[in-house]
């Protein structure tokens, strides 16, 4: 499928340049280099990884692609593309997993050939962008690549991608990898392509690129030795709560940070989970005597600046797995790692793909020690104990395994591969992870019935944020004005947090200049550039109204309306939901909600933030939800017919329905009867005694007599039952039981129930009683002592198959014996009865010989005078 799409996006003349391309690369006949390139390669630094660059030069002739495997500390990243270069025209993309690696890599590289960054080496990051004519080496985020490779499949101008990183398992890693040798097949057999791992995993991935598995070149680490110096969590601190990474936990990465300050010279690099953290140890270590500075992502191209910062990140790894915090000296000789990652995974309480707070595996762990050994021997410093280390997970998971797969399953339906088949992925989607994200494609309208991409999905792919968020703001720039849209958007996806939840007043601290506003407003200026405003502005909203409209376009199953008479509010998905603890929205009955989360044992979830929404604002919203529908349910002993209109789980309006379809009826008494069971039903008695009767011959002689427990029952009611009519608890007792079962009972065998489960038995008394078949597998009959005599052998029922079990009671009807041998008893047992009695009962017959009495119903003797 992706490999016929991308055959009629050929260009006329792919063919020629990719023959013309190869017998370049085959007869390495060298390409145009700036002088600085040459003078690097002629004369390069001393980096393991020059000693592979022969064999990587010789694997790139013979294939066309090639996998580097080499430890962090390699000059991997440094090298390889300047060696790339060589073999090729055009530029050469190399790709980072984060905005400041990408910095750093470009840094570090212009630095060696003694440029500034822009001139032969340049970067692209979001919404910042250093390149210039001359460039022939760009490092870009794996994100930024994937959406060149959309517009645009041929790349042109490049002529190899290098892949760095490819080890960490990222969506965006495995899909450009994916993407990329589906195009040196279909399109582009001149394009160069060396991915770059530092585990074992090159193997697997070296199969990946070709028919048969390319050249791995395999380059040895040169690390010096890094000491561990366990630094346990103080009683009581925890590292995660609700909220996220807990202040006490900072403290505790602040004071071991000030601990390897003061053990001797060299820079401290400091790994903690995101930019929060970062601000964090950054303000708890005012007043040292170091150069305290922060590295993160959402810092401008020019900082960290020179000095520290610009030094530990040269290298462009050691911030690999986290942000970093970066205490001057003479280069990173010590490293303090809070045991934190941010790692992709659905964020349910967003319903984003998202970064989460989770442990570190210990081969992410063992790549940040690392950083510390690079110049020389150096320490680390984990904030967790050693025996704890050894619970860690060994590698971390495969984003592909565990993240929201929405922006993945878009990215393959743009490519024309909505499954993902003849893609070499390193591991398939999960199923189910790829059906709820493409469920949520089509919500959106991104996607059609077949999982085929809409040109509305190719608008939204077009955005590079989440497709929901995407959505919302196509849909709410014409709605709410473009850069209102833009604004709300950039606030959602910069999770910014507002105090008290209300984003309506989140976002004007941020217009005000508040917490976050400076990232924030770099994100709406870069989001307002893909939408226009609306030549014929719809009516004027106010900014309240405003913020919880572009929301619920983003979540519109969490459009929520209050119950009635309460405070709680059940959102369009079906959860309910509740304000925090001592906050409350006087008069708001509808509520956009942004962010979410439900407890372990929790019945509802708890609103995190939200903004006001109207009625009418909703349901333009979440129109893809609404729904009128004829309901015809069981209730409290009654059919319950309706027409309903509901959005989504929230039921709008009602009318009663005259005539409900009579197959909707019985399915609505059938559901009833099996939530409430089979005593809904009018069990007179003579339809017990039936019932039983027939089970009795089901558990005693079987087939074709019908199993009437509950569940066959149940299972079967419309075969024995006519439910058609029945609307209420009155037409239920107007049922027929009797009748309904005697209608299950086999032909011709019907004929002989009273002879093989006869409802009563005659005794030698005269008198007809009654057999208890309560307990199926052995029928009771309670007859007095006296009615009995005579009787020789027990009776047995069902052709013989199973005696009686005798309840012989007394003159009172208190049970004196029980047996399923009459003649037995008779002899053994019956003389200690008769013994007994006689004084009891003096006035009743006790004969010697119960063999030959007479037996009688009548007990009491009457007096001969």
């Amino acid at each position: 499928m992706a490999r016929a799409h991308l055959r009629c996006r050929r260009a006329p003349h792919a063919a020629a340049r990719a023959a013309d391309g190869a017998r370049r690369v085959a007869g390495l006949s060298g390409a145009d280099l700036s002088g600085a390139l040459q003078r690097l390669l002629a004369d390069p630094p001393d980096l393991p990884v020059v000693g592979g660059l022969d064999a990587l030069r010789a694997a790139l002739a013979e294939r066309g692609s090639a996998v580097v495997q080499a430890p962090p500390g390699t000059g991997k990243t440094t090298m390889v593309p300047p060696a790339v270069a060589a073999l090729c025209e055009g530029r050469v993309v190399v790709t980072q997993p984060r905005r400041i690696a990408a910095r750093a890599a470009a840094r570090r590289l212009a630095s060696l050939l003694g440029e500034p960054v822009g001139q032969t080496v340049g970067y692209a990051v979001r919404g910042e962008r250093r390149t210039s004519a001359a460039t022939r080496i760009e490092v870009v985020t794996t994100g930024l690549l994937l959406r060149r490779l959309q517009r645009d499949p041929e790349l042109p101008g490049v002529g190899a991608v290098v892949l760095d990183e490819v080890h960490e398992r990222g969506l965006d890693a495995d899909l450009a990898l994916a993407l990329l040798v589906d195009v040196r097949a279909v399109l582009r057999e001149d394009l160069l392509l060396v991915a770059m791992s530092a585990t074992v995993e090159a193997g697997r991935t070296a199969a990946l690129l070709g028919e048969r598995p390319v050249p791995v070149v395999d380059v040895p680490g040169a690390l010096h030795p890094v000491e561990r110096r366990w630094a346990p969590l103080p009683p009581g601190v925890q590292r995660l709560d609700d909220r996220g990474v807990t202040p006490a936990f900072l403290d505790h990465v602040a004071a071991t940070t000030r601990v390897a300050l003061g053990e001797g010279s060299g820079d401290v690099l400091v790994f903690v989970p995101g930019v929060a953290e970062v601000d964090g140890v950054v303000r708890r270590l005012a007043g040292v005597e170091a150069d305290v500075r922060p590295l993160h992502g959402r810092l401008g191209g020019e900082q960290p600046g020179p000095g520290a910062g610009s030094r530990a990140a040269a290298p462009g790894r050691g911030l690999d797995r986290g942000r970093g915090v970066v205490a001057d000296g003479a280069g990173v000789r010590s490293v303090v790692d809070a045991g934190l990652s941010r790692e992709p995974r659905t964020d349910h309480r967003r319903g984003l793909g998202g970064l989460v707070t989770v442990r570190v595996s210990r081969a992410g762990a063992e790549q940040r020690a690392g950083r510390a050994g690079r110049e020389g021997p150096g320490r680390v410093h984990p904030c967790w104990s050693e025996a704890e280390h050894a619970h860690l997970p060994a590698h971390p998971e495969p984003e592909i395994a565990v993240a929201d797969l929405t922006g993945l399953a878009l990215e393959l339906a743009v490519w024309g591969s909505p499954d993902g088949a003849g893609l070499a992925l390193m591991d398939p989607p999960p199923a189910p992870a790829l059906a709820t994200a493409r469920a949520t494609l089509t919500d959106l309208g991104a996607v059609d019935a077949a999982g085929q991409v809409t040109d509305r999905g190719r608008a939204i792919a077009g955005v590079p944020v989440d497709p929901r968020l995407a959505r919302a703001l196509l849909d709410g720039a014409a709605l709410v004005g473009a850069k209102r849209a833009a604004e709300v958007v950039a606030m959602l996806s910069e999770d910014v947090r507002p105090p008290g939840g209300d984003l309506v007043a989140g976002l004007r601290s941020l217009r005000r200049g508040g917490p976050g506003s400076g990232p924030w407003r770099a994100a709406v200026q870069r989001l307002s550039g893909y939408v226009e405003e609306p030549r014929s502005p719809a009516e004027r909203l106010t900014d309240d109204l405003a913020v919880g409209l572009v929301v619920a376009l983003a979540h519109p199953d969490r459009v929520a309306r209050r119950r009635p008479g309460g405070t709680a509010y059940l959102m369009v998905g079906g959860t309910g939901a509740t304000l925090p603890r001592g906050e409350s929205a006087p008069g708001l009955e509808w509520l956009a909600v942004a962010d979410v989360d439900r407890r372990a044992g929790e019945r509802e979830a708890r609103v995190r933030s939200a903004a006001p929404i109207d009625a009418d604002l909703a349901l333009e919203a979440a129109a893809a939800r609404w729904g009128e529908d004829d309901e015809v349910t069981w209730r409290e002993g009654r059919v319950v017919a309706r027409r309903v209109t509901r959005l989504g789980a929230i039921e709008l309006a009602s009318s009663p329905l005259a005539e409900p379809p009579v197959e909707a009826v019985g399915a609505a008494v059938r559901e009833g009867l099996r939530r409430d069971g089979l005593d809904a039903l009018p069990w007179k008695e003579s339809a017990r005694e039936l019932r039983a009767r027939l089970a009795f011959l089901h558990a005693a002689v079987g087939e074709p007599w019908p199993d009437v427990g509950d569940e066959a029952l149940l299972a079967g009611v419309d075969s024995w039952l006519d439910l058609s009519r029945v609307r209420s608890g009155r037409d239920l007792a107007r049922l027929d039981v009797v009748s309904g079962l005697r209608g299950l009972l086999p032909w011709p065998e019907a004929a002989r129930l009273d002879e093989l489960a006869p409802e009563r038995v005659v005794v030698p008394s005269g008198s007809a009683v009654r057999v208890d078949y309560a307990d199926p597998g052995q029928p009771v009959l309670a007859v007095k002592l006296q009615e009995v005599f005579g009787w020789a052998a027990t009776p047995r029922l069902a052709d013989g198959r199973v005696p009686l079990l005798l309840h012989l009671l007394s003159p009172a009807r208190r049970p004196l014996a029980v047996t399923a041998d009459l003649a037995s008893f008779w002899e053994s047992a019956y003389p200690a009865v008769r013994g007994e009695m006689r004084g009891r009962y003096p006035r009743h017959p006790w004969p010697e010989d119960p063999w030959s009495a007479p037996a009688t119903a009548r007990t009491k003797r009457r007096d001969s005078t």
